[in-house]
């Protein structure tokens, strides 16, 4: 009887955290026995699990060796490749790139001339208007006469 109530008041420790490794491992002990009083036979499992757990061991075998090995021959023959067609048919796109630039801009500079003599043609447009004006002045007066 005072073992039991001895046990009962190391579970009253052990469930509000407060008990000692030492106290813990009487807890153990105790229900490892054969012999355990009937109304702390519930706790059994719950200590014995600690102790079946250390028992078991992992039998399985782990393969050490993963089979994703990165081949970097074929990356290295890849980026081969891709820099040669770099350079092979870099050159011709770079000088088409620098034709359509400079073909650009030739045609942004003639439509800035031709927008200049376009202003210009306009100004002379008004003084031929000027001149039509006069010979039709002089045509009124001469026919007059």
């Amino acid at each position: 009887m005072e073992l039991d109530n001895y046990i009962e008041n190391l579970l009253e420790k052990y469930f509000e955290a407060t008990a000692t490794i030492a106290e813990e491992e009487e807890l153990r002990s105790y229900f490892a026995q054969e012999e355990v009083a009937s109304h702390l036979a519930q706790y059994r499992p719950m200590f014995n699990y600690y102790s079946i757990a250390k028992k078991e061991q992992f039998t399985k075998q782990v393969p050490l060796n993963s089979k994703k090995k990165i081949n970097y021959g074929w990356i290295s023959a890849a980026a081969a490749v891709v820099l040669t067609f770099g350079l092979y048919f870099g050159p011709d796109q770079y000088r088409a790139y620098q034709d359509r630039k400079e073909a650009e801009y030739a045609y942004e500079e003639t439509k800035k001339a031709l927008n200049l003599l376009a202003e210009n043609f306009g100004k002379g447009r008004e003084k031929v208007a000027y001149l039509n004006e006069f010979a039709v002045a002089k045509s009124k007066v001469f026919n007059e006469n």
